[in-house]
């Protein structure tokens, strides 16, 4: 199952929609993880429309509508993969122990909120996941967003893209 893992839209503020890279890759994913911070309902109605399976929750910059469609955490199991989503998970340090005592049963953490890309691993085993911004970068020297392959209870194939250079 091939994922597209995104997070911090802010569509219209930082953008008027999403790359056209990212778009094309929401046609090959058999599903998109978005970490939050949609700011426009046009947006998550577009990308429900196009997505064969989404899997999202809101973000501190959305308001009523969308939290009113979107649960703050999130939870599914794709191709036996126990994934988890959440907007914030708070500062950088000590985020494995935190997140691995919170989210403990899953086997990946999709984030987003700071914008910058983050991949480790917690002592627990539990993944952590923050694809950055495909449209907003703030201080980061490029607009992000990362795939992944979910088979046989596995998240393999992690790759973070650099939009425009990959």
């Amino acid at each position: 199952m091939r994922l597209l893992i995104i997070s911090d839209t802010h569509i219209p503020r930082r953008a008027r929609g999403l790359p056209a890279e990212v778009g094309a890759e929401v046609e090959r994913a058999d599903a998109v993880v978005h970490a939050g911070d949609w700011v426009d309902l046009a947006s998550l109605e577009d990308l429900q429309a196009r997505a064969r399976r989404l899997v999202a929750v809101y973000g501190n910059n959305d308001g009523p509508e969308l939290r009113a469609r979107l649960p703050e955490f999130a939870r599914a199991t794709l191709e036996g993969v126990r994934l988890a989503v959440v907007h914030e998970t708070g500062q950088a340090k000590g985020r494995e122990r935190r997140c691995a005592e919170r989210f403990g049963d899953a086997d990946a953490l999709v984030f987003g909120h700071s914008h910058i890309p983050w991949d480790t691993t917690a002592p627990n085993g539990l993944r952590l996941l923050n694809p950055g911004s495909p449209t907003d970068r703030r201080r980061q020297p490029h607009h992000t967003y990362m795939t992944a392959t979910a088979a046989d209870g596995r998240l393999s194939d992690v790759r973070l893209h650099r939009i425009g250079l990959d």
